[in-house]
């Protein structure tokens, strides 16, 4: 009896297969959830490594203890003003990069 040879798919033939093609709303919609997702999770992991429980780090910040464990759950709700000031108050040092067409864009 012949071997029955097992097709397999890469994680972005499966993404383009059941999320939808890069450039699509969905596909956008979700890789945007994910980095928002990652955010979160190293806000959360920052925070640890500062010994810091969620409602310290919000007095820290200024926000109540409820806000800083929605970020950490997913940053998508956040104004970059609050992710910035929840940064700073990890002495956490956070960089963007800005890529257009494939390179990035310089500050002068």
């Amino acid at each position: 009896m012949a071997k029955k040879e097992i097709k397999t798919y890469s994680l972005t033939e499966m993404k383009d297969k059941y999320i939808g093609k890069v450039g699509t709303a969905g596909r956008d919609e979700y890789e945007y959830e994910l980095r928002m997702d990652v955010l979160g999770k190293m806000i959360k992991s920052a925070r640890q490594e500062r010994h810091l429980t969620q409602e310290e780090l919000g007095k820290l910040v200024g926000v109540q203890k409820a806000q800083i464990s929605k970020l950490e759950s997913s940053a998508n709700s956040a104004t970059i003003d609050t992710v910035l000031r929840v940064f700073r108050a990890l002495k956490a040092e956070i960089n963007f990069n800005v890529k257009l067409e494939n390179k990035f864009v310089k500050l002068a």
